[in-house]
């Protein structure tokens, strides 16, 4: 006989931790994450639903595939995991678990989840970080994003292909649907309902208004180098 673990149904949703890294539609209409191992060629939402990386059309999680979200048990557990060195530049997520789950001894694979919290490491320059640019590789039709400071996020974009591959962290938010809680490396914590509210009230912080202005400016020179090369402005005369 076959026996089975016993149904579990909890008063509150369960909450997990799992690395993943920001990215942005290659419009940059969209953000998003993407995951860090068999997932991270399907980018997903703040709220979104697993879908099978093989294809098929069953729900996730099923029992003979390994479809679905993961998650680790526990913050310590993820940030052991994000000490390998492909993961470094990751991101270390907060969920909430949604929908039917399935629980291992460090883990759960589930259906849906709703991202909480994202909290991001220094800038490689070693300032606090306040925005998101194009960490230089992608998936198709995204970009990976990495935390940046607000000189080198307008160093970045200046030398983009495209304007928007750097983004404010509150932009981010924005674009990705929100609202999401990002705390940035050594960043005092603040209660959630208090930054939620921030978000979609539209208030910036100071940090905030630096990286958006650094980054308008960015684009702007952007702009009048493409305008410069149909006008023949960047010609001698």
């Amino acid at each position: 006989m076959r026996l089975r673990l016993p149904e579990e149904r909890p008063a509150t949703p369960p909450l997990g931790f799992k690395l993943a890294h920001p990215v942005i539609s290659h419009d940059g209409s969209r953000t998003g994450f993407a995951g860090v191992s068999l997932g991270g060629a399907l980018p997903y939402g703040f709220v979104d639903e697993a879908r099978c990386v093989y294809g098929r059309r069953h729900p996730c999680p099923a029992l003979r595939c390994d479809c679905g979200f993961y998650c680790l048990h526990t913050f310590d557990q993820a940030l052991a995991l994000a000490c390998a060195s492909e993961h470094r530049r990751a991101v270390l997520l907060e969920v909430t678990v949604l929908g039917a789950y399935i629980r291992f001894e460090r883990g759960m694979r589930y259906a849906r989840q709703r991202v909480r919290v994202a909290r991001v490491g220094a800038c490689t320059c070693g300032r606090m970080p306040c925005a998101f640019a194009d960490a230089g590789w992608g998936r198709t039709g995204w970009r990976v994003l990495t935390a940046v400071c607000a000189e080198c996020a307008a160093r970045r974009a200046r030398t983009a292909f495209a304007p928007w591959t750097a983004v404010s962290f509150a932009e981010f938010v924005r674009r990705g649907g929100g609202p999401l809680r990002i705390v940035a490396g050594g960043e005092p914590e603040a209660e959630e309902e208090d930054v939620a509210e921030r978000v979609v009230s539209g208030v910036r912080t100071v940090p905030e208004l630096v990286a958006e202005a650094t980054l308008m400016q960015a684009r702007l020179d952007w702009l009048q180098r493409q305008l410069a090369r149909f006008t023949g402005g960047g010609k001698g005369s």
